[in-house]
């Protein structure tokens, strides 16, 4: 079928995503089809515009938060059908590999071609001019339709709204589940969030799920100093230096029991600043991408092995996406999960560009492009 999409023709020139038509394939053995309502903007699609992320091909379809209606289905899928509601993860989970049968689904062995610029089976389902296009994620969701393999599908309750549903497919587990699942964090402790944009804030729902005392975020945008009070924050700094005083003050010098890094882009430098503000024997998750070639970090190894730290990387938030998505789904159809509060401002695709330069400027917790019915 012919429809749009926006693509990246030169990754790594900040040369903007381009809104062309594609043509799309019918769902091949154990694919999905699916009509899309909105897609959420992520950072981590910029970092392939920017080359924080880079790429050795081209085109690539950007993309990889969404959520919409299965339209048709490929052969040997049993787990969907026409007319299910899902939300696209962007790391697939397929239930059969090691890590899956040991419950790190987020760790899947899918997911290692999830930039490989081919669908699992080394071929395109997306063309443009006469070409082959590669999908973030498996999933290219900066389209109004995609083909995706039914392991990165998970079907929720149709009662729940697919527009913030949209952002469970990537932002809101990973950020929630640093804080659940990462961190472990407990009942009455001190957290401090770096970064509290799509992805930040929901660590920072977290740790009010997980019963923590005092939230402590660390943002320089006002924006969202102010929103993370909305979502649980006791105290909404703009810098290290400022949490630094809100820490010592509150833990009598202490230090904070965990720390989560989720900054849109980690440079070297905030590894040591988390280091500073965590007390002897707690964790430092570090959850927020950093650019593919930084090596440099500034750390001081002997205080962080003398005081007994952990320092935890986090994928996806450690979560487990068959388990976690229709559970934050259900949570948020409760009113346990806030969802709607973290869409700042809708965008067509043609406004793509547009949205990534908000994202940018920090103007949003999450932006989301909305397709016509």
């Amino acid at each position: 079928m012919k429809t749009v999409g926006a693509l990246l023709w030169e990754p790594g020139t900040h040369s903007g995503w381009s809104v062309e038509e594609i043509e799309l394939d019918p769902p091949k053995r154990r694919e999905v089809m699916v009509k899309l309502t909105s897609s959420g903007i992520c950072h981590s699609d910029d970092h392939l515009d920017t080359g924080d992320i880079p790429l050795g091909w081209a085109p690539i379809i950007g993309g990889h938060e969404g959520a919409g209606v299965v339209t048709e289905v490929g052969p040997e899928v049993t787990e969907l059908a026409e007319g299910d509601h899902v939300v696209l993860s962007f790391l697939p989970s397929c239930g059969r590999c090691r890590m899956c049968v040991a419950g790190r689904g987020n760790m899947c062995e899918l997911g290692a071609g999830v930039l490989a610029g081919y669908a699992p089976d080394g071929t395109h389902r997306i063309h443009a001019r006469g070409q082959g296009v590669g999908a973030m994620s498996y999933l290219g969701t900066f389209s109004p339709y995609v083909t995706v393999p039914v392991d990165s599908a998970v079907k929720i309750d149709p009662s729940i709204p697919l527009m913030p549903a949209s952002l469970i497919g990537c932002g809101v587990p990973t950020g929630w589940g640093s804080a659940v699942y990462a961190a472990e964090i407990q009942l009455g402790d001190t957290v401090v969030v770096f970064g509290t944009g799509g992805v930040g804030m929901n660590a920072v729902q977290g740790a009010v799920h997980r019963g923590a005392r005092n939230i402590v975020t660390v943002d320089p945008v006002p924006l969202k100093q102010e929103k993370a009070k909305q979502f649980g924050a006791t105290h909404s700094v703009g810098s290290f230096e400022e949490a630094q005083k809100v820490i010592e003050h509150m833990t009598n010098g202490q230090g904070a029991d965990r720390v989560i890094i989720t900054v849109d882009v980690a440079r070297g430098d905030i590894v040591e600043q988390a280091n500073q503000l965590t007390r002897r024997g707690g964790v430092i998750v570090l959850t927020a991408a950093a650019p593919v070639l930084q090596r440099d970090v500034q750390f001081d190894l002997f205080s962080f092995a003398m005081s007994g730290k952990r320092l935890q990387g986090s994928l996806y938030g450690t979560t487990n996406s068959k388990n976690d998505i229709p559970l934050i789904a259900e949570m948020y159809k409760s009113g346990q999960f806030k969802l709607d509060e973290l869409i700042t401002r809708t965008y067509k695709l043609e406004q793509i560009n547009e949205a990534f330069a908000d994202l940018r400027e920090g103007k949003n917790i999450r932006g989301v492009i909305v397709y016509d019915d």
